[in-house]
């Protein structure tokens, strides 16, 4: 049986995130085409959703 990879994330969640959007608003801002631009905004707006909801579920 094969044993799972584990690792401990040195930085959390929100930092994560946070960098992730930076680089495909970056990636976005440089896209020539009109459909691959689009893609990244829809990832763009995951990322986004993904921080609200876990911004809500460390509140609380």
């Amino acid at each position: 049986m094969q044993k799972r990879r584990r690792f401990k994330q040195t930085t959390s969640l929100q930092d994560r995130i946070a960098k992730f959007s930076e680089d495909v608003r970056k990636q976005a801002d440089n896209a020539a085409d009109k459909s691959t631009k689009e893609a990244l905004l829809k990832k763009l707006c995951a990322a986004d959703t993904a921080a609200d909801l876990d911004r809500q579920l460390s509140t609380g």
